[in-house]
Order: structure tokens, then sequence, then C-alpha cells
């Protein structure tokens, strides 16, 4: 084929050239980049509205556990007074010194015991309260790896 003829079949191909074609593959190929945008978009959004839901929990949850952890602290409190003021109560009673011996003997002893159960009950309250304000964030974070091994 001659230089010429070359032009010429090149003029005939741009000559061929069908705008009309060219624009609809253009539409549909912008369609396609907003639809994929707009799924892009509200998954997410999805994913936002779930994850602050979960932080709303969470902040709920580290709420009532704070609140459960101070009413517990409080009735610690209480509880140590009315055996000191029960303790001072005895002492004032008491007539010799054995029976003071006796008295401060039984009262570390109380005071022990009641240190050891309210460390029990603090440590059993923190361990759920955390199980229970980790859970939200653990789950979206589990939904999270789910729906990225899915996808």
């Amino acid at each position: 084929m001659s230089k010429t003829t070359a032009k010429a079949a090149d003029v005939l191909d741009a000559a061929a050239f069908d705008a009309g074609k060219a624009a609809d593959q253009f539409r549909v190929f912008a369609e396609n980049g907003l639809e994929q945008s707009r799924q892009a978009y509200d998954k997410m959004k999805s994913h936002a509205e779930h994850t602050q839901q979960s932080m709303e929990a969470t902040f709920e949850t580290a709420r009532q556990a704070g609140s459960e952890m101070s009413l517990k602290s409080i009735a610690a409190l209480r509880a140590g007074s009315e055996l000191s003021f029960a303790h001072f109560e005895a002492l004032v009673k008491a007539k010799t010194i054995s029976e003071v011996f006796e008295l401060q003997t039984a009262f570390a002893r109380k005071s022990m015991e009641l240190a050891v159960e309210q460390a029990r009950d603090f440590q059993a309250t923190s361990t759920k309260a955390t199980e229970e304000v980790i859970k939200p964030m653990k789950d979206a974070f589990e939904k999270s790896v789910k729906e990225l091994e899915a996808a």
C-alpha cells in the first residue's frame, strides 16, 4: 500500500468515526462511574453510621459502668465507716485492757475481711464493665473484617 493510499484509508476511518456512538460510550462510562461512586458512598455512610452507633453504645455503657463503680465505692466507704463507728462505740464501753485488745483484734479481722470482699466485688464489676464497654466496638470491628473478607 502506498503512502497516498494509507492517508486515504486514515481519512476514511476518520470519516467513519461515529460521534453518536462515542457519546453513548462516554455516557455509559460516566453512568457506571456515577453508580459505583454512589455505591461506595452508601457503603461508607453505612459504615460511618454503624461506627457512630457503636461509639454511642460504648459511651453509654462506660457511663453506666462508671456510675455502678461510684455506687460501689460509696457503699464500701459506708460499710467501712459503719464498722469503724461500731468499733469506737465498743471501745468506749470496754472495761478492761484485755477487752480492748479483743475488740481491736476483731476489728482488724473484720476490716481485712471487708477489704477482701470489696476488692473481689470491685474486680468482678470492673471485669464485667470492661467486657461490656469493649463489646460494641469489638462487634463493629468483627463486622467490618467479615465485610472486607467477603468483598
